[in-house]
């Protein structure tokens, strides 16, 4: 199958603004991503779970279209702006000796953005205080917020965030879901992936669970709760993966 990135527009509110199709990947001979369609609509928080090395990264790298699929579809149906979709890796890192100031308004003039954006998306993000802060002196905290801003400058349509919470603190952790939150009540599209389950439990409207390049189970969360018959997004994550290495398989198929 020949891969196409096709990024004509729709005007069917009904459709996901950012949906891939029949997904594949690999890299030499190893197959990371099998057949993997997954929709996420605007205004709305899609959540992506699993186990490490599930290929939940991949993924995300191809849906922000930083990398292209061996196989499949991706298709972007939202408005025609300068920036349509906002990425946050992983590891954000940035030029050093820049203030959070100057890193900023350095990206906003990449979009075309007025200047006076950056403080905006500062205070946003919660991180007003530190704008004359040189970035290499920010906390990991501090760094995602501050990834988090860079991604949505210019107002992107859709945002994905690669673990945003990772490694930061329960209140921290909070806050990065409220920011994406905020995102997702001024109309945008945001896919996060995380391992936080009570966050994600809380705050995504879709859960789509991925392990061993395909999606397992995909739905709100207390949909995929109640049809696994547990308690807790934490239980149902539990209930499908079984096996030492992390595998994830639906409940009942064989090992």
């Amino acid at each position: 199958m020949t891969p196409n990135t096709s990024t004509e527009a729709t005007t069917e509110p009904s459709e996901a603004i950012l949906e891939a199709s029949d997904i594949e990947h690999a890299y030499g001979s190893v197959d990371v991503l099998d057949g993997v369609s997954l929709g996420v609509p605007a205004g709305e928080m899609t959540a992506l779970i699993g186990p490490n090395g599930s290929g939940k990264t991949t993924l995300l790298r191809i849906m922000a279209r930083l990398l292209r699929p061996s196989a499949g579809r991706l298709q972007y149906r939202g408005p025609d702006v300068a920036r349509d979709i906002g990425y946050l890796p992983q590891q954000p890192s940035f030029r050093p000796g820049f203030t959070v100031r100057r890193t900023l308004t350095f990206y906003a003039e990449l979009v075309g953005a007025d200047a006076d954006v950056a403080m905006t998306h500062l205070e946003h993000v919660g991180l007003e205080a530190a704008a004359d802060r040189n970035v290499e002196a920010l906390s990991g905290g501090m760094t995602r917020l501050l990834g988090i801003a860079q991604a949505t400058i210019g107002d992107p349509p859709v945002v994905v965030l690669d673990e945003p919470a990772s490694g930061l603190d329960p209140g921290m952790r909070a806050h990065v879901f409220d920011v994406a939150n905020e995102l997702t009540a001024s109309g945008q599209a945001v896919l996060v992936s995380s391992h936080d389950l009570e966050l994600v439990d809380r705050h995504a409207d879709t859960v789509a669970l991925l392990d061993d390049g395909g999606l397992v189970q995909t739905g709100a969360p207390a949909s995929i709760v109640d049809e696994l018959e547990v308690t807790s997004l934490l239980e149902a994550y539990e209930a499908s993966v079984v096996g030492e290495a992390g595998t994830v398989r639906v409940r009942g198929e064989s090992t």
